[in-house]
């Protein structure tokens, strides 16, 4: 049985794709390619603040896990955390899913509504409609690296008020050199599958392969690899820039994508290998 050759473009949880991809019986090259750079200037989390201690918002949204923790960070530095906690007990608080569920356990808070899986905007919209509308409210969302137009003008549409609160930018690894050196492995025909754990890591890639004058080479190499997506969010920014998805795990997790990737990818290379 040939080894099946995975990369990963994992950053913060590069270590622990590793181990699963190891674990069964995969060769893995872990390409880190996004790292969370807090916003230095955020006056954006200082109105924040102002509003939630006024009272003057009824909902608080939380999209993602690491995005709540710098968000706790930024709130810091204008007031303090138990003032941030207690104001959260008074407005309607709502998470996208497990991450940002941790945490706000983590603080005693508690959740008033979460989207179910695979816990995109969409499962957040269609929570909120069923259970908790939006109409004439003033909503808070903690953004993660980039904005979502959809999301806000949805939200809008409903006759909410909504307030983006930003609290970090995704940017390139300060050191490139890994992704880089996965970017000639790839069209080298070193991999068998190409592992998405987000769907920025693409745009990344893409960038750092316009960098080095190989972004049509490892385009055309890229799509005669197994490609791996690990949800609808990462699969449809992989379709909107001409990659097909191969693998979306049944549940978004990494667990499950590396697990249905070992699976399904050996037989799944013929073809990968015959596209143009």
């Amino acid at each position: 049985m040939v080894m099946l050759r995975v990369c990963s473009f994992e950053s913060r949880r590069g270590p622990e794709i590793a181990s699963l991809f190891q674990r069964l019986g995969c060769e893995v090259f872990v390409a880190p390619s996004m790292r969370e750079r807090p916003l230095k200037e955020n006056p954006a989390v200082a109105e924040f603040c102002q509003l939630l201690y006024a009272g003057k918002l009824d909902m608080v949204i939380f999209l993602t896990g690491v995005g709540a923790r710098h968000l706790l960070e930024a709130v810091e530095h204008y007031s303090s955390r138990e003032q941030f906690f207690a104001a959260l007990k008074n407005v309607v608080t709502v998470v996208r899913g497990p991450k940002p569920t941790v945490v706000l356990r983590e603080w005693g808070i508690q959740i008033d509504h979460r989207a179910p899986e695979p816990n995109t905007w969409r499962e957040l919209l269609a929570t909120l409609d069923a259970e908790a509308p939006v109409n004439g409210k003033r909503l808070a969302i903690q953004e993660y690296g980039k904005s979502n137009p959809a999301l806000m003008t949805a939200l809008e549409e409903r006759g909410a008020w909504v307030m983006p609160v930003p609290v970090y930018r995704w940017d390139l690894p300060e050191d490139c050199g890994p992704l880089e050196t996965a970017i000639h492995r790839t069209i080298a025909g070193e991999f068998d599958v190409l592992a998405f754990t987000s769907a920025q890591q693409v745009h990344h890639v893409l960038e750092v392969a316009e960098r080095l004058g190989l972004r049509e080479s490892w385009f055309q190499a890229a799509k005669q690899c197994v490609i791996a997506s690990i949800g609808p969010t990462a699969s449809e920014t992989l379709t909107d820039l001409g990659f097909p998805v191969d693998i979306e795990p049944v549940h978004p997790k990494m667990g499950p994508l590396a697990k249905e990737t070992a699976e399904l990818a050996p037989g799944l290379l013929a073809k990968a290998r015959a596209r143009t």
